[in-house]
C-alpha cells in the first residue's frame, strides 16, 4: 500500500480488541489505575506499622518506580493519609485514615464475637492469643490477647498485616482458598514474599499441608525461641472467616502437646464461627 492511499490512524480514539475507546474511557481508565495505585501504596505503607516503611520498600514492593512510588507519597502525605518521620524519612499512615475508619467501627463484629474466646484461651493455655483476617492479598491482626503464663510472646501487633500465607494465621487464611485464587494470591504478593525471604512454591505447597491437616503449625515461629499454631474460624456454611492463633515459647509448645492444643483452639473457634454465622442470619432476617 502506498503512503498516498495508507489509512490514517484514528487519534481520537485508542482501539482495544477491536472495540473504539474514547478518550474519555481512556482517561477515566488512567484515573482508576492512579487510585488502585495509591491504595496499594497504603497497604504497604501500613505493613511498617510504627516503624515505618522506607521509599525503596514501597518502590520494590508495588512493582512502581521509585519516582512514581515517591510522587504518590508525597500527594498521600499531603492529603494527611501517610506521615512521614522526619528523622528516619520513613513513611507512615496517617491520621486521616484512622479518622475515616472510625466511620465503621461496626464493621468487625467478628472481633467482638471472638474476644471471650481469645481471653479464655490466653487463660487455659496460659500464651497468647491472636485474630486474624484476610484482607485482599493480605492478612491483619484484628485482636490480641496475652497469655497468663509470666513470659509472653508478642510476636506481632493489633493492626499488622502481612503478606497471606505469612504466618501461621495467614496460612490457614491462604490455605481456605479454592487453588486457582491461591496461586494468584502468591503470584500478587511474589515481590513482598521476596523481601521476606519466603519462596512462593514452598508457600502453596505449606498451603496444602495446612489444608490436609486442618491447622498450620510453626516449630520456629515469627520471635526466636517461640512456636506457633492456629486454626481456621468457619462459619456453619464452611467459609474461612478467621485465623485463630496461639504463640508460645518453644518449650511450652513440644510436639507431643500439639494436638491437645489444636482441640482446644478447634473448640473456640467453632463457637465463634457459630456465633459469627447467627449474627449475619439475625442481620439478614431484618434486612
Amino acid at each position: 500500500m502506498s503512503r498516498s492511499t495508507a489509512p490514517k490512524a484514528n487519534t481520537g480514539a485508542l482501539l482495544r480488541e477491536g472495540t473504539p475507546v474514547t478518550e474519555r474511557d481512556a482517561s477515566q481508565t488512567v484515573g482508576a489505575q492512579s487510585v488502585r495505585r495509591a491504595l496499594a501504596v497504603l497497604r504497604i505503607v501500613a505493613t511498617g506499622q510504627e516503624r515505618g516503611v522506607r521509599l525503596t520498600d514501597v518502590a520494590s514492593h508495588s512493582d512502581l518506580s521509585r519516582p512514581t512510588a515517591h510522587r504518590i507519597l508525597r500527594v498521600l502525605v499531603e492529603e494527611g493519609a501517610v506521615e512521614q518521620d522526619p528523622a528516619t524519612r520513613r513513611y507512615l499512615i496517617g491520621g486521616e485514615v484512622s479518622l475515616l475508619g472510625l466511620a465503621r467501627s461496626s464493621r468487625f463484629p467478628l472481633r467482638a464475637i471472638a474476644e471471650p474466646h481469645l481471653r479464655h484461651l490466653s487463660e487455659v493455655l496460659g500464651d497468647t492469643a491472636f485474630l486474624t483476617i484476610r484482607n485482599g492479598a493480605d492478612s491483619v491482626c484484628i485482636d490480641r490477647r496475652p497469655g497468663s503464663f509470666p513470659v509472653k510472646v508478642l510476636s506481632i501487633e493489633v493492626g499488622a498485616r502481612r503478606p497471606l500465607g505469612v504466618g501461621v494465621s495467614g496460612l490457614v487464611l491462604l490455605a481456605s482458598l479454592p487453588v486457582d485464587e491461591m496461586a494468584d494470591i502468591v503470584r500478587r504478593n511474589r515481590p513482598r514474599l521476596k523481601a521476606l525471604h519466603i519462596d512462593p512454591g514452598t508457600l502453596i505447597a505449606q498451603a496444602g499441608l495446612t489444608r490436609a491437616r486442618g491447622y498450620a503449625y510453626a516449630p520456629v515461629g515469627v520471635v526466636q525461641g517461640s512456636r506457633a499454631v492456629a486454626v481456621p474460624v468457619r462459619l456453619t456454611d464452611g467459609r474461612t472467616v478467621a485465623g485463630l492463633a496461639i504463640a508460645t515459647i518453644t518449650e511450652r509448645l513440644p510436639d507431643a502437646r500439639v494436638a491437645a492444643v489444636v482441640a482446644t483452639m478447634q473448640e473456640r473457634a467453632a463457637l465463634i464461627g457459630t456465633q459469627a454465622a447467627e449474627l449475619a442470619r439475625r442481620k439478614s432476617s431484618r434486612s
